[in-house]
């Protein structure tokens, strides 16, 4: 089972190409403060527009940089069965831990379509399979009873929930029962996902700010929720900061302000406006992060 704080990576770019340096100083910066896992190639990660070529790529130099001190779960997900199968193969043969599969978006599939797409994918690997369920995204809501059947697919191991619904984190576990992994995909509720009974998360501002988030994180997995909701004040303006724009553009604004990439994203998003830098700013000031 997954636990604790995973970093949702964002993928530097040098231009037109991967920046691999600031990728790998990236990881090692994560592992140094303390994060549990590395989800590289997800949303977060840019990759709808990476091709299919820098997606393998960053999932290799990912687990090779990584070197097992802590676990990668590679985004390995597409609308595509046949495509996402390709990269889920490729990333157990990098040496990936585990793979993260989004919901098929814009093919609006049903919860029968749903199945058969991840039966398909697991009958392919040997890798512990997180489904990505992200409505707001794909369009598409796994249900809990969808997840139920997949769970007794042996290498299906849970989900990536980025629904922001809490109650659910209830339903999921009392219908699908404790060993079920449930990370979720939103930052800014984590602490309540936690209480309900979540194992961790996948999180886009433990970019910037792993160290918070993994104590953050071990102070929910030792049930001290006064602790961790210190920290949380400390980052809840973080959390909403990085989604006034499309993610991942203010995350790696934020990043460059660390120095850890250049502020290269690819279209069709965009790099954000002075406004929302300005808010970005306050709340890493908030953070002490600047």
């Amino acid at each position: 089972m997954f636990k604790g704080s995973h970093t949702a990576l964002i993928t530097p770019f040098d231009g037109k190409s991967i920046d691999q340096k600031s990728f790998r100083s990236l990881i090692d910066f994560q592992i140094s403060e303390g994060i549990h896992g590395l989800v590289p190639v997800g949303t977060t990660g840019e990759s709808p527009t990476l091709s299919h070529e820098e997606h393998k790529l960053a999932v290799e130099v990912c687990v090779e940089e990584t070197a097992k001190r802590v676990p990668v779960i590679a985004g390995t997900g597409s609308n595509n069965t046949d495509e996402a199968i390709d990269l889920t193969m490729h990333a157990e043969k990098a040496g990936a831990d585990g793979a993260l599969v989004v919901t098929p978006y814009y093919n609006k599939p049903t919860q029968h379509g749903l199945y058969s797409h991840f039966e398909a994918i697991s009958k392919a690997t040997t890798l512990p399979i997180i489904i990505y369920n992200i409505p707001g995204r794909s369009i598409v809501d796994m249900n809990t009873k969808t997840m139920r059947d997949l769970f007794k697919i042996k290498n299906i191991v849970g989900v990536k929930d980025a629904t922001s619904d809490i109650p659910r984190v209830y339903e999921t576990k009392t219908t699908i029962g404790e060993d079920f992994n449930q990370l979720t995909g939103d930052d800014a509720t984590t602490l309540a996902f936690m209480i309900y009974g979540g194992h961790g998360s996948i999180s886009v501002t433990s970019n910037i700010a792993p160290k918070l988030c993994s104590e953050f994180m071990k102070y929910c997995l030792d049930q001290n929720f006064a602790k961790a909701s210190e920290i949380n004040d400390k980052l809840m303006p973080l959390h909403h900061a990085l989604f006034v724009e499309s993610s991942p553009a203010p995350v790696k604004y934020a990043a460059s302000k660390l120095g850890l990439c250049k502020d290269d994203i690819r279209l069709p998003l965009t790099s954000i406006s002075d406004e929302t830098k300005q808010l970005v700013d306050k709340a890493m000031k908030h953070a002490s992060l600047i």
